[in-house]
């Protein structure tokens, strides 16, 4: 397979930053272009990163691949998405409603953020989940829009591991209810003023903004089906309560749910365990061997313990148990990484099912 050039637009923020080291070394992509906001435009991207006072503003514990530091940093709103065959985008929602379109005019894009999650000719791409059956809908989005190429975001950090875990038990078992809470790791937060600070330090904010509006629909239209009005979303009710804790990476959530026919935690854990995700057998560079991890020991899933498994591409699940005070209920503990699976590295994932489907 011939590599593609690829452009990283939001490069000096975290996020961008971790496409970056997703990316590095990857035998599929070259980062070809980087571009920022007009105010960090037109200098190395390696003196880009660095503030006044010489402190280098990089936030990955890995370090930036040196060839990267020489590229010049080029204005968002200025960079010509035809010199490259893919735009990975990292920039806020605001932003992300204007850039995207003009870079999908002409090449695919995939994004992290929010702007066209929920438009109905937009798929929420969760690798693993619903690549297969959802990504028809970028050839309505396509015709609709004019575009040669697409938008296709990825969903919020926190739906990530909830998602992948309900599916097994949506397609073994029927689903009619799910309750969930969320302990979000603070690098969900990016650099907010704040939160990594006094605020969290002894603490655990009981609130994020927007945040359980976005799990909820967002679980909806990934687990929906696709039709030819668009995406039906999944018709069950999903409420969350969104946590923000002192950990620095990875979101536990703790699930409840009423399945459609019975099944005892055996039954969960079999289904889980032999959870097939749509990637399989693709023999795609980022995809874990193990979608889902399911553990015995009651004291796992910990995020310090299991955040990093499978690369961070992997939800660990545990504690499965019956909810007596539910017919039909079902509890447990699930955890995803939310900057490598949860942001640019399913991002790459996402990106290399495209390539292997001859989407890219």
């Amino acid at each position: 397979m011939r590599k593609r050039t690829v452009a990283v637009v939001g490069a000096t923020g975290i996020a961008g930053q971790q496409f970056l080291v997703a990316l590095a070394g990857h035998p599929w992509f070259e980062v070809t272009a980087l571009a920022a906001s007009a105010r960090s435009a037109g200098r190395p991207y390696g003196e880009a990163i660095r503030d006044a006072s010489g402190a280098r503003r990089w936030w990955c514990s890995e370090e930036p691949a040196a060839d990267l530091l020489g590229l010049p940093l080029e204005d968002a709103a200025r960079l010509d998405p035809g010199r490259v065959d893919l735009v990975f985008a990292a920039v806020e929602s605001d932003a992300a409603r204007e850039l995207e379109p003009l870079y999908a005019r002409a090449v695919p894009v995939v994004s992290t953020a929010a702007a066209f999650r929920y438009e109905p000719d937009v798929p929420i791409a969760l690798p693993g989940v619903n690549l297969a059956a959802h990504l028809p809908l970028l050839e309505q989005q396509q015709r609709r829009r004019g575009w040669k190429g697409f938008v296709l975001p990825l969903p919020n950090c926190t739906t990530v591991g909830l998602a992948i875990s309900l599916k097994p038990l949506l397609d073994g078992f029927g689903l009619e209810r799910v309750l969930m809470t969320s302990m979000q790791g603070l690098s969900g937060a990016g650099r907010s003023p704040g939160v990594i600070a006094l605020d969290i330090v002894d603490n655990l904010i009981p609130y994020i903004p927007k945040e359980e509006e976005k799990v909820a629909a967002e679980t909806a239209k990934i687990l929906g089906r696709l039709g030819e009005g668009g995406i039906a979303p999944l018709p069950v009710p999903v409420g969350a309560t969104c946590t923000r804790t002192a950990v620095l990476e990875g979101h536990t959530v703790s699930v409840t749910v009423v399945t459609s026919r019975p099944c005892d935690p055996s039954a969960a854990a079999d289904a889980l365990r032999g959870f097939r995700p749509d990637y399989a057998g693709l023999d795609l560079p980022s995809a874990p061997a193990r979608a889902i991890i399911v553990h015995d020991d009651p004291f796992r899933p910990q995020p310090r313990l299991d955040r990093d498994a499978e690369g961070g591409m992997a939800t660990s699940v545990g504690r499965l148990r019956a909810e007596p005070a539910l017919e039909r209920g079902l509890k447990y503990v699930a955890l995803s990484h939310n900057t490598r699976m949860g942001a640019a590295k399913g991002a790459v994932l996402a990106a290399e099912y495209l390539c292997r489907t001859g989407k890219i």
